[in-house]
């Protein structure tokens, strides 16, 4: 529980989280890589405003103007998309997703989520704002707002796919001071293709054409076998 006074208020914060993914519903989507994983790091930004919806809104373009601006200094290509109303959960009245392009899934994924949860949170942890007004018969609940900046795990996916070359990776210019002056990153051994799963030569046990599965259970249809030449015929004997 805490009490805040208006004139104190916005508190904006940035936090760094370990984060843990529920996995139910979600068997067999992005299984591959570290796209999307059960356990993984994030930078989140967190506002606290006072209970003004002209306010609160002033704070989420904000913080999504924050959002695009880490992202566009990488030089990763985005959309900014508004989640329809029937997509959006209890908390939040309006949310933005930022996504970003994926060279290798030919796609616009998730990178950036925005929400303006107003007092839905504040209310469930007692924070208040201001102090009581004539005729008013309890004091008002802040409005509270988060956004994610980055996941780490999702934005190294987006980095190695936009900058990949068939040498290796270019290291964007604003990392190059974290990574010691690196521009390059060369590929240090061949990647391993996929090998084909379907059946070489074309036989088939089934009976079936090459690479058709045959239906569970079924049993696998004979060969057909070729009619025997008819015998030829006696020589006639000698009158």
């Amino acid at each position: 529980k805490e009490w805040l006074q208006e004139d104190e208020l916005p508190k904006r914060y940035a936090g760094f989280s370990t984060c843990f993914r529920k996995e139910a519903g979600s068997s067999g989507r992005d299984i591959r890589g570290i796209f999307r994983v059960h356990q993984f790091d994030k930078v989140e930004q967190f506002v606290v405003c006072k209970d003004d919806i002209e306010e609160s809104k002033k704070m989420q373009d904000q913080m999504l103007e924050a959002a695009e601006q880490f992202w566009q200094s990488l030089g990763i290509p985005y959309r900014v998309v508004t989640i329809v109303s029937a997509e959006l959960n209890d908390a939040a009245i309006k949310k933005y997703d930022l996504e970003g392009w994926f060279p290798g899934q030919q796609a616009y994924r998730e990178l950036v989520s925005c929400s303006n949860c107003t007092d839905f949170q504040s209310r469930a942890m007692e924070i208040r704002c201001g102090s009581k007004k004539m005729n008013q018969t309890s004091a008002s609940y802040c409005h509270m707002l988060n956004s994610t900046l980055v996941a780490t795990g999702r934005g190294i996916c987006a980095v190695l796919e936009n900058y990949q070359t068939p040498e290796g990776v270019v290291v964007p210019e604003v990392l190059r001071p974290y990574m010691g002056g690196m521009e390059f990153m060369p590929f240090v051994r061949e990647a391993k293709l996929e090998k084909d799963t379907a059946p070489k030569g074309g036989k088939n046990k089934g009976g079936g054409k090459p690479g058709e599965k045959q239906p569970k259970g079924s049993k696998p249809k004979p060969a057909k076998k070729e009619a025997a030449p008819a015998p030829a015929p006696a020589p006639a004997a000698a009158a």
